[in-house]
């Protein structure tokens, strides 16, 4: 089991960055793919980004894709995600999670974290 924890949500007004962070603990954290999802109040969790073990392979959601950005450090077991030109419409509770492959789908990821509420002002 690897134990997960998001930071580094706030308040940004729209076009602002922010940066998530994702740090890993427990069962050999650095052989997962991590990815990170998104849920805005009363509408269901989206895919946002996932990353490859090595980090060689990232895939990106259309509705984030040339804003953000996902990466990771191993050697830090933290997987990161740099947000730029931030909209209202990025606001919602951010969690990353671990699949044994890289994947876009919820049910191919089995840790969460409790999630970061990232809050994108007009």
């Amino acid at each position: 089991q690897v134990q997960l924890v998001e930071s580094g949500g706030g308040l940004v007004q729209a076009g602002g960055s922010l940066r998530l962070s994702c740090s890993a603990s427990g069962r050999t954290p650095n052989t997962y793919a991590m990815g990170w999802f998104r849920q805005a109040p009363g509408k269901e969790r989206e895919f946002v980004a996932v990353i490859s073990t090595s980090g060689g392979r990232t895939v990106i959601s259309d509705s984030v894709k040339g804003r953000f950005t996902i990466s990771r450090d191993n050697a830090k077991n933290t997987v990161y995600l740099q947000m730029n030109s931030l909209k209202p419409e990025d606001t919602a509770k951010y969690y990353c999670a671990t699949a044994f492959r890289i994947s876009t789908l919820e049910n191919s990821f089995g840790s969460w974290g409790q999630g970061t509420q990232v809050t994108v002002s007009s």
